[in-house]
């Protein structure tokens, strides 16, 4: 049983730091040496629980998507979906911001042809941006059945707008830009929510989530 637990900490280690190392470097450049160095594990230790940068690459991701899916799950039950969307979105932000695995693991999935062919065969289940893009859309048209919508809105279009701005957060966020957090993206709320919500809907919602200091939300024109 103690050999197991030091183990599991080993792994868990090792996946932490390559998760460092890619998100620092990105996967083509990482190097094993670094990643052991980073972990400070032996790189026969290394390989004793990982055979290549590929596998811990799949290790990343998958603990990544894990990670995604909790904040999902904890998020389904009770309350106003679009406001369950909303507080999610904070989430994944507050993940992106601190969370190296979650940060290398979106850019794993967006890696294309530098990706590691491991991460590509998990299919959707380990493609973060897939995961988070049907799980947003699922919850608009979610809101759509319950009339929460505004009209004209459709649930593929809403989604494909929050889920690239979800991206071009993480991407100004890993890339020396101005620090983009949680003010960013509940600016981003007040702009969106009166396009996206019914009008009645509209008092109900606090783009900053739940919990958070009541603020300001746009009128959509009449």
């Amino acid at each position: 049983m103690v050999k197991q637990e030091r183990a599991a900490r080993t792994r868990d280690t090792l996946v932490r730091a390559a998760a460092e190392v890619f998100a620092e470097e990105g996967f083509g450049t990482a190097s094993i040496s670094a990643i052991s160095k980073r972990a400070g594990v032996s790189t026969g230790g290394l390989h004793f629980h990982f055979g290549s940068k590929g596998a811990l690459a799949e290790a990343v991701a998958e603990r990544a998507s894990e990670k995604l899916r909790a904040i999902t799950v904890s998020r389904r039950s009770g309350g106003d979906v679009l406001q369950v969307l909303i507080d999610s979105s904070h989430d994944l932000m507050a993940l992106l911001e601190r969370d190296p695995v979650v940060s290398a693991g979106f850019g794993l999935s967006a890696g294309g042809g530098v990706a590691p062919a491991a991460v590509r065969a998990g299919g959707a289940g380990w493609d973060l941006r897939t995961q988070w893009q049907r799980w947003v859309e699922a919850t608009f048209r979610a809101a759509d059945r319950e009339g929460l919508l505004a009209d004209g809105v459709s649930p593929q279009a809403a989604a494909a707008a929050v889920v690239a701005a979800m991206v071009g957060f993480g991407v100004l966020g890993a890339g020396g830009f101005p620090r983009v957090g949680p003010s960013s993206l509940t600016r981003y709320w007040a702009l969106m929510l009166p396009r996206l919500a019914a009008p009645g809907s509209l008092d109900e919602l606090e783009p900053g989530g739940s919990g958070a200091p009541r603020g300001p939300v746009a009128r959509r024109s009449s």
